[in-house]
């Protein structure tokens, strides 16, 4: 009869400590956009794409996206010209928060952030939409009579909100950098 035995000189096996991805993305670094538009902004150079294109609306209206191949990201713009007519700006602000709105199936959360700065008649709204949304973050910027300008995060990936994180928080920057460097043109 033969009895076989196992001894271990090692230790308890120990469970890990919870890690997090580590991702590191440049300073930011922003030169003006003077475009056949409307309006300028700021962007950053790490969004090494640029289209602008007209679009179909109501009012005269552009598209504009900025795509950030690395980050697989896109940030879409749409502008359209207010005309001075209540009724527009009503339609327009009432399109961009049913647009954040229809997230909310997904969403965990939707914090929205006032924005004001009476100087360049900037008014608008930040919305950081927490869970797994095909858009992470959208906004919109007006002068409350010529002008409307909104804008949505979106990544070219299935939304998987832990994993996209550290580069929703980045482009987020990106937004509000676009918000606050608005310079709204004349309209003729």
């Amino acid at each position: 009869m033969h009895s076989f035995g196992m001894v271990s000189c090692k230790d308890d096996p120990v469970p890990k400590p919870r890690a997090y991805l580590r991702l590191e993305y440049p300073q930011a670094d922003y030169t003006r956009v003077d475009i056949d538009l409307p309006f300028t902004f700021e962007k950053n150079n790490w969004a090494t794409k640029l289209s602008v294109r007209e679009v179909e609306g109501t009012t005269r209206s552009y598209g504009i996206d900025l795509s950030y191949p690395n980050m697989k990201g896109t940030i879409y713009l749409t502008y359209k010209a207010i005309e001075g007519r209540r009724e527009n700006l009503i339609a327009f602000l009432k399109d961009a928060q049913n647009f954040t709105q229809k997230h909310t199936i997904k969403a965990d959360e939707i914090r929205e952030q006032a924005f004001i700065d009476d100087k360049k008649k900037l008014y608008g709204m930040f919305y950081e939409v927490g869970g797994n949304a095909a858009s992470q973050s959208q906004f919109y910027v007006t002068d409350s009579m010529r002008h409307f300008l909104t804008g949505s995060l979106y990544f070219y990936a299935k939304p998987n909100y832990d994993s996209i994180l550290p580069a929703a928080h980045y482009l987020q920057q990106d937004i509000k950098h676009i918000m606050e460097t608005v310079q709204w043109q004349s309209i003729e």
